[in-house]
């Protein structure tokens, strides 16, 4: 899992259509102690409702898609929770 935080959005007007009625949103990869962005931003699948500038919990790989209840669903990544506080010490 990673922490990230919503940094855009994605508006595809054509998707495949396992994909139809999901937000697609970028995010960027967090230090979880720092909160200093790490990596390249990627695309992820909201399954939470999550929304621009929060922080939130993805899964990637074959995580990402059963999260979806979909395993044939062409999905990387998917956002599965929206962050209250984190505690690192």
């Amino acid at each position: 899992m990673i922490i990230a935080r919503v940094v855009g959005t994605v508006v595809a007007t054509r998707k495949l259509d396992r994909l139809v009625g999901t937000k697609i949103l970028i995010v960027q990869a967090l230090d979880p102690g720092s909160e200093t962005p790490k990596g390249d931003p990627i695309v992820a699948v909201d399954a939470v409702g999550a929304g621009y500038g929060e922080k939130v919990i993805v899964v990637v790989g074959s995580s990402a898609r059963t999260a979806l209840d979909d395993e044939r669903s062409p999905v990387d990544a998917t956002i599965i929770g929206i962050v209250d506080e984190i505690d690192v010490r």
